[in-house]
């Protein structure tokens, strides 16, 4: 998580829509390909849960967890032991070095300049790593339009940003940047992912793990109930309340890979 809204997220919250959320982390993992006992880094890791799914599944030599919420964080303390560490740390800042597999699910959104981050993080790639990213795309949905919308009206330009909106760069844009940054192969799509709640309310529950977040940081808490409350009713008419409802959640996948191999004893070829 970034600065951004780091210190707001709430675990219990986020994972009311564990099964749905886990899904485009699965897809994301089947985009990298096979490396023998890897260093992995998880940016932007949450409650830990998936990071050690992932460490175990890939075998890892070590896998570290970057996060910047102190809640996600004691999450994953519960995971962490022997080779599977877990750090406090801003994922648009950081840096590293020797890693064969840089990792991060639904977090590079919350932080902007996305041709610097990604230049860093490809910096931080071994030779023949592998760089999987997946970011929600889904900014022209009612249920963010709304919600920008509202925010507009209410706080004018001291209204939090929508970080998919403001920052999410086209699917082709992201095909270009891993192209310039040297990446041999690659892999970008977008991908809809056909979530089905019981009703339309349950995308006002699954956004108050998510994008709602940013207002905690700047409104007094009656602010934002009160902002909420706005939001729920202005969202169910526009989607008419449906019993079910089918929340089509677009997302960007993207992957590439460096050109070398890793030789005996991790020793580049």
């Amino acid at each position: 998580m970034s600065s951004t809204a780091g210190s707001t997220w709430d675990p219990l919250q986020y994972n009311r829509f564990a099964d749905e959320r886990e899904l485009p982390f699965w897809d994301l993992r089947r985009l990298l390909e096979p490396v023998s006992s890897p260093r992995v880094v998880d940016l932007g890791c949450g409650d830990g849960r998936l990071t050690a799914a992932l460490h175990r599944d890939l075998e890892a030599e070590r896998t570290l967890g970057i996060d910047l919420s102190p809640a996600m964080l004691a999450g994953a303390a519960a995971h962490a032991g022997g080779t599977l560490n877990f750090l406090s740390g801003d994922i648009a800042a950081w840096t590293g070095s020797g890693c064969d597999v840089v990792f991060s699910n639904a977090a590079l959104q919350w932080v902007p300049d996305h041709r610097g981050v990604l230049a860093r993080w490809r910096a931080s790639l071994a030779e023949g790593g592998q760089l999987a990213v997946q970011v929600p795309a889904n900014a022209d949905h009612l249920s963010h339009a709304v919600l920008r919308e509202l925010a507009a009206e209410r706080m004018g330009t001291a209204a939090p940003a929508d970080p998919v909106a403001a920052n999410v760069l086209r699917p082709e844009e992201y095909a270009e940047l891993l192209d310039a940054l040297g990446f041999a192969r690659q892999h970008v799509r977008l991908q809809v992912y056909a979530h089905r709640f019981p009703s339309a309310a349950d995308v006002v529950e699954w956004m108050k793990g998510t994008s709602l977040n940013r207002f905690k940081l700047v409104l007094e808490p009656d602010e934002y109930a009160g902002l909420l409350e706005e939001y729920r009713q202005r969202l169910l008419r526009a989607l008419g309340n449906r019993r079910p409802y089918l929340y089509p959640f677009k997302r960007i996948l993207l992957w590439g890979r460096l050109a070398g191999e890793r030789g005996p004893e991790g020793a580049r070829a």
